[in-house]
């Protein structure tokens, strides 16, 4: 699904990052999405969409997967 998405869709390269620091490169790298910090643990909704970027943190605000969209 993520191909089929405009821009780059995946950052493997900010696991370990400040939390902040990786949604604003994600936004600046793809216009096309939002970048939402969501603490490890949360729910949220399955659904997909090319226009979302989930940086999950950590309680100390640590990238702990790697941002993708979806």
């Amino acid at each position: 699904m993520a191909s089929e998405c405009r821009g780059k869709n995946s950052w493997p390269e900010l696991l370990g990052a400040k939390g902040d620091v990786a949604a604003a490169k994600i936004e600046k790298q793809n216009p096309y999405v939002s970048a939402q910090i969501v603490l490890e643990g949360t729910f949220v909704t399955l659904e997909f969409s090319c226009s979302r970027v989930r940086v999950w943190v950590n309680t100390s605000g640590i990238v702990t997967r790697a941002p993708a969209i979806g």
